[in-house]
This record gives C-alpha cells, sequence and structure tokens, in this order.
C-alpha cells in the first residue's frame, strides 16, 4: 500500500514555460509523493497523463549541457568496450545526445516527443515516436529483432506503469543482453533533502532496494550498480534476466542496499523525517530571500529549471523576490515561469548582468559548470546561493 509522506501543493505543468499574452487557463495539479510498503517504491500519488508532459513541444534539450554532453559520450565508449553491443536501443533519445555515439546501422529508438523523434530520425537513427510499452517492443522487434543492450537515461523514472515497462524491456532482449538505466538516487534526495527532485515527469524516485523488487517481477535482476553524479546524484543500473549466467553480480549491489538500509529507505519514518526538514528548509528559504531583497539587493534566479518551478510554487516565490530567470534555453527565453511567472530572460554577453547581487541556482545540480562559466560575476562579489541540503550561500 502506497502512503503519503509529502505534499508540495498544487503545482503546474513543470516545464510549462507561458508567453506573456497566453489568456489560456493554466492547469495545476496536487504534487504528492508517497512511499509503498511493499516494494518499497517511492512514486507520485496521482500522475499527470503523459501527453501533457511528453510532446511535441518539450523543451529539454539533453544536448545543452556540456556536462551532459560528455557524460553521455563517456557511458557510450564503456558500453562499447565493456559489452561490445551489434544492436542497442534507446529508451528516450531526445535530441540524440547519446545514440549519436553510434553507427546508425546499429540503433534502434523510442521517443515520445515528436519533436526530437524527427531530429534523431533525420541522422539515420531509427527512431519511433511513441510512449515506451509493450506495443514500442513489438515495434522495435519488428524492425529489427531482439537488441543486446538497453539503455535509458532519466527516462524509467517517469513512466508511471514501471511493471509493464521492465516486462516490455525484457521482451526485446537478446539472449544475454543486458538492460542499463540510470535515474535520480532516492538515496541522494534524502541525504540532500533535495525535494526538487519531485516534479510531474518523475513518476519515481528509485531506490536500489525497489528497484531489485520490481525487476525481479518483470524477471530481471540487478548484476551492478554505479553511483554517478548527474541530476544531482543518480544510480546506474545494470540488469539482466534471472538466471542468466554470463554477468556475475558484483559486490556494489550488495553494498548499495546494505547502504540504502542503513540509510532507512525501507521505513516510512525515514521518510516523515524528510517532509518535516523539507518544510523547514522552505521557510529558510524564503526569509533569506526576502531579507536580501528587503535589504536592497538585486536577486535573480539562474536555470528555468523543473526543480526551481516545484521550489518557486511551493515555497510562495514569485518576481516580488525574484527580478528574473537566466537561463540558456532559447524555448524558455522571453516566457514566463510556470505557476508564480517570474520572466525568462537569456544571459547577457558577459554572463549575469551588472547589478545583480545573488544568484538563486535553480540548476544546483550543474553547479560546478555554472560557477566555473559565471566567474566574472563571483570575481566581482556576486553570489549564488542554494537550497541543497539546507539554505546557504555557496562559497
Amino acid at each position: 500500500m502506497k502512503i503519503e509522506f509529502l505534499n508540495l501543493g498544487r503545482q503546474p505543468i513543470a516545464n510549462g514555460f507561458r508567453t506573456k499574452d497566453d489568456k489560456s487557463e493554466e492547469q495545476f495539479f496536487d504534487l504528492r509523493i508517497g512511499f509503498d510498503d511493499e516494494t518499497n517504491l517511492v512514486s507520485l500519488m496521482g500522475f499527470v497523463d503523459k501527453s501533457k508532459l511528453f510532446n511535441d513541444e518539450y523543451v529539454y534539450v539533453s544536448s545543452g549541457s556540456e556536462t551532459m554532453r560528455r557524460h553521455f559520450s563517456a557511458i557510450a565508449s564503456m558500453l562499447k568496450a565493456r559489452f561490445g553491443p551489434s544492436a542497442i536501443l534507446e529508451i528516450g533519445s531526445n535530441d540524440g545526445v547519446f545514440i549519436d555515439n553510434f553507427d546508425p546501422d546499429s540503433t534502434v529508438a523510442v521517443e515520445p516527443c515528436g519533436n526530437f523523434a524527427e531530429i534523431t530520425n533525420s541522422k539515420g537513427h531509427k527512431t519511433f515516436s511513441m510512449f515506451w510499452n509493450a506495443q514500442a517492443a513489438d515495434a522495435v522487434l519488428a524492425h529489427r529483432g531482439p537488441v543486446d543492450v538497453v539503455f535509458a537515461a532519466n527516462c524509467m523514472c517517469h513512466i508511471p506503469e514501471l511493471l509493464d515497462a521492465f516486462v516490455a524491456v525484457e521482451s526485446v532482449l537478446a539472449p544475454f543482453g543486458i538492460f542499463v538505466f540510470e535515474d535520480p538516487s532516492l538515496d541522494e534526495m534524502i541525504r540532500n533533502y533535495s525535494f526538487d527532485q519531485i516534479y510531474d515527469e518523475h513518476a519515481h524516485i528509485f531506490s536500489v532496494i525497489a528497484l531489485s523488487n520490481v525487476l525481479e517481477l518483470a524477471g530481471l535482476e540487478i548484476f551492478d550498480v554505479e553511483r554517478i553524479g548527474v541530476h544531482g546524484g543518480s544510480n546506474r543500473i545494470y540488469a539482466k534476466r534471472i538466471g542468466d549466467l554470463s554477468h556475475d553480480v558484483t559486490a556494489r549491489v550488495g553494498a548499495a542496499i546494505g547502504s540504502e538500509v542503513a540509510l532507512g529507505l525501507d521505513s516510512m519514518d525515514t521518510y516523515k523525517l524528510f517532509a518535516q526538514t523539507v518544510r523547514s528548509n522552505c521557510q529558510d528559504l524564503v526569509t533569506t530571500l526576502s531579507r536580501l531583497k528587503n535589504e536592497g539587493h538585486r536577486v535573480i534566479g539562474y536555470g528555468a529549471t523543473s526543480k526551481s518551478t516545484v521550489v518557486y510554487n511551493y515555497c510562495g516565490i514569485g518576481p516580488g523576490i525574484i527580478d528574473y530567470i537566466s537561463d540558456t534555453t532559447a524555448h524558455k527565453q522571453g516566457k514566463l515561469s510556470p505557476g508564480v511567472h517570474i520572466p525568462v530572460v537569456p544571459p547577457t554577453a558577459g554572463g549575469i548582468e551588472d547589478g545583480v547581487d545573488y544568484a538563486f541556482l535553480g540548476a544546483w545540480n550543474f553547479k560546478k559548470e555554472i560557477m566555473s562559466k559565471e566567474k566574472a560575476f563571483i570575481d566581482r562579489g556576486g553570489k549564488f546561493i542554494t537550497h541543497v541540503p539546507s539554505v546557504h550561500v555557496i562559497p
């Protein structure tokens, strides 16, 4: 049974950036999250219609960050060296930042957002513009048969029907085929109180404990786990069919599960404490930003992200506190942030413009890349603020 432990209030579609003259009614939903005491899976209490989230107007571009470009290039090289796949399927291929590292003759992809499916198809990667499910698996099998590797990044956590998705993966694997996927880590979210990992697209936040339980129901088992730094801390999971002896189970699997048990990820008490701290941190953030504003400082947001949408709406932070949000994504510039309607503007040629004293880091998971890029802002005394793991000025 799934038991609610945190309510983040009425939230807009996290990527639903609006033009200033858009008079249509903005859509909101109740963002509540719970813990399933049978599978230990942490999920939203109610899921948003997938077609409202992933469609031909989806704006997040994976290749927009140098960090992510390097990340996907590195994992492609690793998969080639470690497993040598002759056929690879990517679920959720976005604009092709991962699959472009492979010969199109060896690839097939499934991507529900038509704008991105069109891009990867134009590059020669056969891409089915549909949501991942049994029908998509049948389309892949009809096109090229079973595959050696199924890869998905920041995608499986988006799928409400998780068990069905894993069953569909098992159905397309060749004999001794493997499934590699990475998503934000529940362990990291709990340790860092990064509640903004919870938003409409993230139907689930995964622990290794829960994944082991659900994968087993689909005939799959985890044989390796890696902790990776992207997106505020993620797990890369390697799975195989149960009974496949071609890949030994590494010690990292038991170590990851043991660490999660020690943290209490199999106990409702942990999530109750998390919720209490999140509410306190939100109050601290509002107090800090309001004080700076009242003292005459100019405060902006940096990164018009889904994460920042959740923070601004849950904590009630709007244009009265944040002057504007600076973001490099062309599709978001000139629009208003969802719900609270803070203007989104492109960065100036020199980075953060003169006169800005503080920037709230909406894209805190890219902190190192951002602080390196905005060295001029820091050198003239500008400061970044984050709420992870608690509200503080980044040194």
